[in-house]
């Protein structure tokens, strides 16, 4: 990758780890379902803003809509609902690391229900690494219930699951426009998301947050969301898939990062450790390692 693909690559990775900045801040006077459908809402609006005028734009979300549902429900209502449930009890930081559990999940899901992506030594090294990160970080939680509960970890990494079946499903839009795929699994999910919050949330009802909550929201929503999915798709074209994974190595430590500078957040050794060995088993799944290993050599 050149050094602008890197540049785009970086910022993405903060623009993305502040999603979990601003939902930490978000989260205090904006319940989580609320907090969801004003996520996907504007960000599918800006999307649709941005891309509408795309030749067969409108077609061939129509013509997708019930796999394009499937996906928005997996990949946005179920993830974006759990994480920022999650985010309520704990910080931005932990629920990073936790949601970088992601590729180890997929390709867990990927053994299971894809014929072309079966799991290898390697890839089963990585993910017992990874899973031995979470262990290390749930395990705490689990014995020692004065501390933070189980469920909030327990949410993020359902999350992260979630995630891991919407890459699955998510194959079966090879071919289509990466921007409009993006447009209609907001969209959907904007749907989903409206009936659930005005039921169950009442948002008319809630007092009116603060103005920092405002702008997190907004920020989550058209920076953290529709320009990342743009950024996102801008360095895949030039990087591809495999160059673009690297994102998720670099997202914890920008939320981190922002919540030990803003949220006066700090991470233990224990979860600090339990970072370093999801961030190894990861680059064990990409394979990166063993093929440096073997250029040098």
């Amino acid at each position: 990758m050149d050094l602008a693909t890197w540049a785009m690559l970086i910022a993405l990775g903060l623009i993305w780890g502040g999603s979990f900045f601003f939902a930490r801040i978000a989260v205090q006077h904006i319940p989580p379902l609320t907090l969801v459908l004003c996520r996907v809402l504007l960000a599918a609006a800006a999307l649709h803003l941005a891309f509408g005028r795309m030749t067969g734009f409108y077609a061939t979300l129509k013509a997708r809509a019930p796999e394009l549902l499937l996906l928005g429900i997996i990949n946005n209502a179920i993830p974006f609902t759990l994480i920022f449930a999650g985010q309520t009890v704990i910080g931005a930081g932990l629920a990073s690391i936790l949601n970088a559990t992601t590729p180890l999940w997929t390709v867990l899901v990927a053994q299971v229900f894809t014929d072309d992506e079966k799991i290898t030594i390697t890839k089963l090294f990585g993910c017992a690494l990874g899973l031995a990160g979470v262990v290390l970080l749930i395990g705490p939680a689990a014995l020692d219930h004065t501390d933070t509960p189980v469920w909030p970890l327990l949410a993020i990494l359902g999350a992260a699951l979630s995630y891991g079946f919407a890459a699955t499903w998510g194959k079966r839009f090879r071919g289509v426009p990466p921007r409009m795929v993006a447009a209609g699994q907001l969209t959907a999910s904007s749907l989903v998301m409206l009936p659930l919050a005005l039921i169950i949330d009442r948002p008319w009802t809630l007092p009116a947050p603060p103005l920092d909550t405002v702008l997190a929201t907004i920020a989550l929503a058209l920076l953290s969301t529709a320009f990342a999915y743009i950024l996102f798709f801008r360095i895949l074209a030039r990087a591809g898939a495999t160059g673009t994974s690297l994102v998720t190595l670099l997202v914890p430590p920008a939320a981190i990062l922002l919540g030990v500078l803003f949220l006066g957040e700090n991470l233990s050794i224990t979860e600090l450790a339990g970072l370093a060995l999801i961030a190894v088993g990861l680059l064990t799944l990409d394979n990166r390692l063993r093929r440096r290993g073997r250029h040098a050599a």
